[in-house]
């Protein structure tokens, strides 16, 4: 499993000389929130400020930067820019950024390495039980978002072709994984046996601290589910109630695997963004965090 961790590593380590690009302080409308940061080498760019002019500009300074000597003054490590963004610049968003530029040392690095490993370290996860098309569709999407993506399967075959950046995971029971996994997590359950589905949404839904338990299926195969959980796995009806089903809601009628996908992945990130908001900010990590100095 690749991470950004292992990515951000690759890049420092064959990029030659870098300048970290970091978005200082905001007022008003901008693209992206103080912190947010890029690498800049003279040949290649990892991560992101925003876009536009905006960014064009930053890495035209950095690469300056970059290109010059080794052996450069101490003024000239270091530099700042303070871009409004109106029509001068193509951008109207009508805020104001300030962007810092810094030439990467070995100290700086490693700083950003541990950034990177502690926020990786406090990534939701969401967890894709079934490897089906729907499966493959949404490993693919969440594999794009900033969230630890762990699929589960029975079968070993349904595990192939996922992409680097998600977890995998072969097991008999896959309800047992529900028990394992941190709180905070999202559960996304279309497997291939809907009496598989019903004992990993009925493991998912007993846990009070879960940010989204969602299971694919139509309003039959929900109603079916409650009867059962009820009757015979103990359930209540305010944990029924916290089961989101089908994922990725019944308003859009397109039951293409790629369109479920995108809309339940929309889904899965509302809900654990609206958890973490109701989390104490003592126990969240900031994204992108690079403390400038």
């Amino acid at each position: 499993m690749n991470s950004n961790v292992q990515s951000l590593k690759a890049f420092l380590s064959s990029a030659g000389r870098v300048a970290l690009v970091e978005v200082a302080g905001t007022k008003g409308s901008t693209p992206r929130e103080k912190g947010a940061f890029m690498l800049v080498s003279q040949t290649a760019i990892f991560g992101t400020i925003g876009g536009g002019q905006l960014e064009y500009m930053a890495i035209d300074k950095a690469r300056q930067m970059v290109g010059k000597e080794a052996r450069i003054e101490v003024d000239e490590i270091c530099a700042t820019l303070d871009v409004p963004l109106g029509p001068e610049i193509g951008q109207c968003c009508g805020g104001r950024v300030e962007v810092l530029i810094r030439l990467v040392d070995a100290a700086l690095a490693a700083e950003l390495v541990a950034v990177a490993e502690a926020e990786e370290a406090h990534l939701p996860h969401v967890y894709i039980f079934g490897g089906g098309h729907v499966g493959q569709a949404l490993a693919s999407t969440i594999a794009l978002l900033p969230v630890h993506g762990v699929v589960i399967e029975t079968r070993a075959e349904a595990l192939e072709g996922m992409p680097e950046t998600v977890e995998t995971r072969l097991t008999a029971m896959p309800e047992a994984m529900v028990r394992n996994a941190p709180a905070g997590a999202a559960f996304a359950i279309l497997t291939h046996d809907h009496a598989l589905d019903f004992l990993i949404v009925a493991e998912a839904l007993k846990r009070g601290d879960t940010a989204y338990v969602g299971m694919i299926g139509s309003k039959t195969k929900k109603a079916t589910f409650r009867n059962w959980f009820l009757k015979s796995a103990d359930g209540s009806q305010a944990e029924f109630a916290r089961l989101v089903s089908p994922i990725g809601g019944d308003t859009v009628k397109d039951k293409r695997p790629q369109v479920i996908a995108a809309l339940a992945a929309a889904e899965i990130m509302t809900a654990l963004v609206s958890h973490n908001a109701a989390l104490s900010a003592d126990h969240q990590v900031p994204h992108g965090r690079v403390m400038a100095g």
